[in-house]
């Protein structure tokens, strides 16, 4: 490992950035005074992406009027959509604006309201309980414990469904009993989430230490069987995050899980760390790779190829903590 500071003129970059982003940057590169992170985090519910986003909540607590899919999207079958699903409905922006670090308070009520009135597009099953796809059932137990709703029961659920060899996928409902690289990494950020606000249990921190190790044990790019590369989708890298998984995310969730639990970076994670690190610019950037594609409500970062200020700050945040070791 190597201990390397980012340069200064980066860092200037970067901390121009929307309150969602800046603030993040000036409390884990620029380690400022909380003082100073928390006034402009403050600032995400009035000003830059997060209000604009709030400004389209309605007044049922949607977004979109519905739960993953916009309202109404499967009355006919489902509209044509050929450049990807829409990522303007309820989960998908509730994701965002927890992962930017918006203050639950700027949502008091929308618990309540979800759970009169959203239900899931599959079997019309009540929005805090969940549903079948883990990937959908991972945000909103991470959602939902932000929001202060009961997700217990999903909680649980993670546990009951997890796969004999150690990670989950959200074809299981299909019949499939091989984890999922996006799956696993989709349900232990989820767990992780829980376990952050609650305490968690011992079974709940097996679970997610067990799907961290299906992740580990395959350098978190590799087929256990043959030790290829699991597909190219593994060294993409893409902001704003969605469910498919990349090196960035595995590591950016490894370093939380680490940091929660007092513990080293994980030797197994140094191929990753080390292809990540060689996606790395001259100017110290790093470039957006081929978006998901969808209908946004707006654009929160740059076009393929031009250097994404999310994907730097992510970036360098997990090798600093890399080199730190």
């Amino acid at each position: 490992m190597t201990d390397q500071k980012a340069d200064p003129l980066l860092l200037d970059w970067l901390r121009e950035s929307d309150p969602a982003l800046r603030w993040q940057v000036e409390r884990d590169l620029l380690r400022a005074p909380e003082d100073v992170w928390s006034r402009t985090r403050a600032r995400i519910a009035t000003e830059g992406f997060g209000a604009r986003m709030l400004a389209h909540q309605g007044a049922d607590g949607q977004w979109a009027g519905g739960a993953f899919f916009p309202g109404g999207w499967f009355d006919s079958g489902g509209p044509e959509e050929p450049e990807g699903q829409p990522w303007t409905a309820t989960t998908p922006v509730l994701k965002l604006l927890r992962e930017w670090g918006l203050d639950a308070s700027a949502l008091d009520g929308t618990a309540a309201l979800l759970a009169a009135n959203a239900r899931w597009e599959y079997d019309d099953l009540p929005y805090w309980g969940g549903e079948v796809d883990c990937c959908i059932n991972a945000d909103t137990l991470a959602t939902g414990v932000w929001l202060g709703a009961d997700v217990d029961g999903i909680a649980e659920w993670f546990v009951e469904h997890r796969l004999a060899d150690g990670g989950w996928n959200c074809e299981w409902v299909e019949g499939s009993t091989r984890s999922s690289y996006h799956s696993t990494l989709n349900a232990v950020r989820g767990l992780l989430a829980y376990e952050v606000a609650t305490g968690g249990s011992p079974a709940l921190t097996a679970a997610r230490h067990a799907g961290e190790e299906y992740l580990l044990e395959r350098d978190l790019f590799t087929r256990l069987t043959t030790g290829d590369l699991v597909g190219d989708w593994a060294l993409r890298l893409s902001y704003p995050f969605r469910w498919k998984y990349d090196i960035l995310r595995a590591t950016d969730h490894l370093r939380d899980a680490a940091l929660h639990d007092g513990t080293r970076p994980d030797p197994r994670m140094s191929e990753a760390i080390e292809l990540l690190r060689a996606q790395r610019q001259p100017d110290g950037t790093w470039l957006q790779g081929v978006r998901h594609p969808g209908r946004v409500w707006f654009e929160v970062d740059v076009a393929e190829g031009r250097p994404s200020k999310w994907l730097t700050f992510f970036a360098t945040r997990v090798l600093a903590w890399w080199d730190a070791g």
